[in-house]
């Protein structure tokens, strides 16, 4: 009779464990080979789970997000992100979302790691950001906007400045007294309005939580490209009137009826990439395929680009699973024992 093995320990990341180890881990470079795979089939990513409540206390907004992937290969990664927000946690002097992310052993299914799951998050979505722009901004991006001025804004500014150590920035924040906090750590100027922000700027960065559209397709200059990583900043006619739309993956936002384009897909003003429907904008790529060489990316310097992905579970796990090697290289976390 066959004895079953020991379960396994868990190793708990938490933030101060998660920073000590990701010294060792490029971001950028996890979302482009994570990317790479989804391109090539290296990958499985259902659909996320959401879970929308409005708070007792004061009725704001509440989520819950799941999203499970796994990344094949000589070393997969399989695992689940769960993330949670409320928008009155600021007010409260808490950020907006945490959560944690789980790795999971690939042959006994067993949760081998637990790690802080925001700093993951903010990270692959601004490593998203500056892989987008290395791939799809104009030449000579002098001048960044970055709409709201939260965790997510900070992790953009930090890859960011690590990118183009000369380009300006300019940042705008409902809450003026943020913005100047903000500007005055970042060394930005700060805009009073969205438009001053916006207008002139290479690449436009969008880290807000607003579910009302504001961003004309007018207030953008000539070859911006616009980061469109938040929810609902950009109006219908950026998506309809830029040159270039680009996104992570095609099946999450067609299960997506909440954000905008999987709002423009159900009115008929948006397509999938490679179809054609009339009166309906078709989305051009994927940042995979771009990544992959299988689409050129921007054709002209002066081209509008939108680069709107909509959040994909297998980034988060990918850069987990990194972070989790160099945290077990230097034993780094707590070890639960079953």
């Amino acid at each position: 009779m066959t004895t079953p093995s020991a379960e396994p320990a868990l190793r708990v990341l938490r933030r101060d464990d998660v920073l000590a180890a990701s010294a060792a881990v490029d971001p950028v470079a996890s979302v482009q080979a994570t990317l790479l795979a989804h391109a090539r089939g290296a990958t499985t990513l259902p659909d996320e789970a959401y879970l929308p409540w409005h708070t007792p206390s004061s009725g704001v907004f509440a989520r819950s997000l799941a999203l499970p992937g796994a990344v094949w290969g000589d070393r997969p990664a399989v695992g689940l992100k769960v993330i949670n927000s409320s928008l009155d946690n600021p007010s409260r002097g808490m950020p907006r979302a945490q959560g944690w992310t789980f790795l999971f052993d690939p042959d006994t299914a067993r949760p081998v790691a637990m790690l802080e799951a925001a700093w993951i998050s903010a990270t692959r979505t601004a490593a998203y950001t500056v892989l987008s722009a290395r791939l799809l901004a104009a030449p000579g991006l002098d001048r960044i906007a970055v709409l709201g001025c939260g965790a997510l804004a900070e992790s953009h500014l930090d890859l960011l400045g690590a990118e183009y150590p000369d380009a300006s920035v300019v940042v705008h924040d409902l809450d003026p007294a943020r913005a100047r906090a903000f500007a005055a750590l970042r060394r930005a100027d700060v805009a009073d309005d969205p438009r001053a922000a916006v207008e002139g700027a290479g690449l436009v960065v969008c880290t807000t939580t607003t579910t009302t559209g504001y961003i004309a397709l007018d207030w953008l200059a000539p070859g911006a490209l616009v980061a469109h990583v938040s929810l609902d900043d950009v109006l219908p006619e950026v998506v309809a009137g830029a040159d270039l739309v680009v996104i992570d993956d095609w099946d999450l936002i067609a299960a997506d009826d909440r954000r905008l384009l999987g709002r423009m897909l159900r009115e008929g003003t948006l397509a999938a990439p490679g179809e054609s429907k009339d009166g309906a904008r078709t989305v051009d790529a994927t940042l995979a395929d771009v990544v992959a060489g299988t689409h050129p990316g921007r054709a002209r310097d002066t081209d509008v680009v939108l680069s709107n992905p909509f959040g994909m579970g297998v980034l988060d796990v990918a850069l987990a699973a990194d972070v989790h090697d160099a945290a077990l290289a230097r034993d780094l976390g707590t070890i639960i024992q079953p």
